[in-house]
């Protein structure tokens, strides 16, 4: 393979490793776009001709309908889409397409181009959680009193609400777009005009290029505007921690789908059957959200790890910056609209809910609640009462409720007749009405702030 020294092996390897037209094509729009504002910068500044920008501008609109309807073709020889569209320039308008690079590099080229590319991903993440928490608040509102168990350890804890359930995830899915609107206002910065790594000699105006560009202003050093990713590490760890609370969900469908819960009916059309068993409804979609976690997780620790020791400014390492963020980004939007489409589609199982609610002495908290407040038992102390209780109903296979005023007096005399409207799940769900808890009241005012912040009611 080596032999001859890099005669025709090593050249076609170096052909192949080198060429990232096979994936850096999507960001043809962006090249394009970018382009267009340098040219028209470059005229302004009368660094080029307003013939030559003009010819350049047609060019590349061009080129763009071209892309739009047939593709981008792959030439290896040309390496990148940078280059694949100058020499389509070249082709249509001749020398003068040579203009264009003037006062720029490829290495300030991608960097913009990137940036553009990410800032509309990051657009992308955030419209679509706001319609997952659109659909997560309208199905808490229609269950702000279904109640069901609630879980630690995936052991019962104590009754909640489905509503109150289904608003924990509104909230994981606002604290991720905080994090992709974040990042989205620390990479709102311009890299077009760094040139190769020190800037350039020719009087450009680098505010003009970012200002058409949508960005807040140029970035403020040449060298770490060509080598920064911070912007690609920002999205990956955003979209990390959003498939994380994702998965979480998807996780909750696969338990509450088997039959010993059966808390939801999955749709149809979000499932799938056997090819042996003809009663099997399998939770697919849901289990591939879970998975494809692991694989946005595994996008970001890739591009950390390509990036963690590279010196200024450019490496050819950071050619491998944009495999990870397109699969993590294609991975993202077809989770996201995965779990919309079952939050929106699922049925729940409420009366099976409320069972499983009565099931585990989901009450006990409540019991020793009771102890406090009406007959002024420490905490600590009320907490052995209702260990006992529990422990004797257990023996006898019933619910704290069904135990006898007897039973309980003869555990603790000073319970009395009282506590027996304190332990149906009913009264235990309502009395957790404090700023945030389970009550039904308090599950509708979160949803109707959800509604407000969300636009639902415009």
């Amino acid at each position: 393979m080596w032999g001859g020294r890099f005669a025709e092996g090593p050249s076609a390897i170096m052909r192949e490793i080198n060429a990232s037209i096979p994936f850096d094509k999507v960001l043809w729009a962006q090249d394009i776009a970018a382009s267009k504002a340098h040219v028209a910068m470059l005229a302004a500044c009368d660094i080029v001709s307003e013939a030559d920008a003009e010819a350049i501008i047609g060019g590349l609109e061009r080129i763009a309908e071209e892309y739009e309807t047939q593709g981008v073709p792959e030439d290896w020889d040309l390496e990148d889409i940078h280059m694949t569209v100058e020499a389509r320039l070249a082709d249509l308008i001749g020398p003068v397409a040579g203009r264009l690079h003037t006062a720029r590099s490829r290495n300030d080229q991608v960097a913009t181009d990137f940036r553009l590319w990410v800032r509309a991903a990051m657009d992308e993440a955030v419209a679509g959680l706001e319609g997952l928490q659109r659909a997560l608040v309208t199905r808490a509102g229609e269950h702000s009193g279904s109640i069901m168990p609630g879980f630690t350890h995936l052991q019962t804890a104590q009754p909640v609400t489905l509503g109150h359930h289904l608003m924990a995830y509104v909230e994981m899915a606002a604290r991720d777009v905080s994090r992709f609107r974040d990042a989205r206002e620390r990479l709102n910065r311009c890299p077009l005009g760094s040139a190769a790594l020190a800037g350039t000699g020719f009087p450009i105006d680098r505010e003009m290029t970012a200002q058409a560009l949508g960005f807040a202003g140029p970035t403020a050093n040449s060298l770490d505007s060509v080598s920064d990713r911070d912007f690609a590490l920002d999205y990956l760890a955003a979209a990390a921690q959003c498939a994380l609370h994702l998965s979480r969900l998807a996780e909750e469908f696969v338990i509450w789908a088997s039959q010993p819960f059966g808390f939801v009916r999955m749709p149809d059309a979000l499932s799938t059957g056997s090819s042996i068993m003809p009663q099997k409804k399998n939770p697919d979609a849901a289990e591939l959200v879970r998975g494809h976690a692991g694989r946005i997780i595994g996008c970001q620790t890739a591009l950390t790890v390509t990036m963690k020791g590279l010196p200024l400014a450019y490496s050819k390492d950071m050619q491998d910056d944009k495999p990870p963020v397109f699969e993590a980004a294609g991975l993202l939007r077809l989770c996201i609209a995965a779990i919309t489409g079952m939050v929106e589609g699922a049925t729940f199982q409420t009366g099976r809910m409320r069972a499983a609610a009565e099931l585990g002495y989901a009450t006990a908290t409540d019991l020793a609640d009771w102890l406090v407040r009406e007959a002024d038992i420490p905490f600590r102390e009320a907490h052995h009462i209702t260990g006992a209780a529990v422990r004797l109903a257990e023996g006898r296979g019933a619910a704290l409720g069904e135990l006898s005023l007897a039973d309980l007096q003869a555990i603790d005399a000073r319970i009395d007749e009282r506590v027996f409207a304190a332990l149906s799940v009913e009264s235990s769900v309502a009395a957790r009405a404090s700023h945030g808890g389970t009550a039904p009241a308090e599950v509708e005012k979160r949803v109707h702030e959800a509604r407000g912040r969300l636009e639902m009611d415009a």
